[in-house]
């Protein structure tokens, strides 16, 4: 019976070392009266933040229609590697619908700057709440839609951003980049637009990996998707952030 509960407890102080605490808000954008719901998660490793020894900073961007709360397979990577990890609602009730109609680097392209000057205010914001962490140099997560947007605020803010995430984005263009490190797994049901992946001389040039996952369909690259799918998107992610 004492090694029984001796085991247990022994189980409940790892789990609690290893859980990170997610913490759903709105912070509200006075200048554009725009209330942003966001889920905050802090590092679960342990891992000593402070302002001498700033931990990294994730942005997570939903694609279009899925909630910011359902890429946690992805929270929980950043979260167990020390990141400071934030997802983001873009889309908010009496936007406007995402065009349709092509050139999408036209037509999308007010809905992908709005997710931008988002992304922007929240860095502001957060950076004086959470001072031990580096907002100066930050990872961006997207998936579709919200891969656009990562790669639109890379190319606007390139001195900001270390790296790039995504999960089948396929509008807006890949950063073209030495100091960006760049990861996009890539669906198998639907072609990129033109240019917006490297070929590959381009390849050869900058540190970008891109993998097709063979039978992966676009819609279902976020937790609703099949296990499978879910496990080698994890096993992709972690490699690239150093297994």
């Amino acid at each position: 019976m004492f090694h029984t509960l001796q085991s247990l407890v022994v189980f409940v102080l790892f789990s609690l070392s290893t859980l990170s605490y997610a913490n759903n808000e709105v912070i509200v954008d006075k200048n554009r009266d725009r209330a942003i719901a966001i889920n905050i998660a802090l590092p679960s490793n342990g891992l000593s933040c402070s302002e001498q020894n700033k931990c990294p900073v994730v942005f997570i961007n939903a694609g279009y229609g899925i909630s910011h709360t359902d890429y946690q397979f992805a929270a929980d990577i950043f979260t167990s590697r020390g990141y400071l990890t934030i997802a983001v609602a873009h889309e908010l009730k009496g936007d406007p619908a995402l065009d349709p109609n092509q050139p999408y680097m036209a037509t999308r392209m007010e809905n992908w700057h709005r997710g931008v000057v988002t992304l922007k205010f929240l860095v502001d914001e957060l950076n004086v709440r959470y001072p031990a962490y580096d907002f100066s140099q930050l990872t961006l997560f997207g998936h579709s839609n919200g891969g656009d947007i990562s790669a639109l605020y890379a190319a606007i803010y390139p001195n900001e951003v270390s790296a790039v995430i995504t999960l089948d984005h396929r509008r807006m263009l890949l950063p073209r980049n030495k100091n960006i490190l760049v990861l996009t797994l890539r669906g198998s049901d639907y072609p990129a637009d033109a240019d917006v992946l490297l070929n590959e001389r381009e390849l050869s040039q900058y540190p970008v990996k891109q993998i097709t996952i063979e039978q992966a369909r676009h819609n279902d690259m976020y937790d609703g998707g099949s296990k499978w799918l879910i496990e080698r998107m994890r096993n992709e992610i972690n490699a690239f952030l150093g297994a």
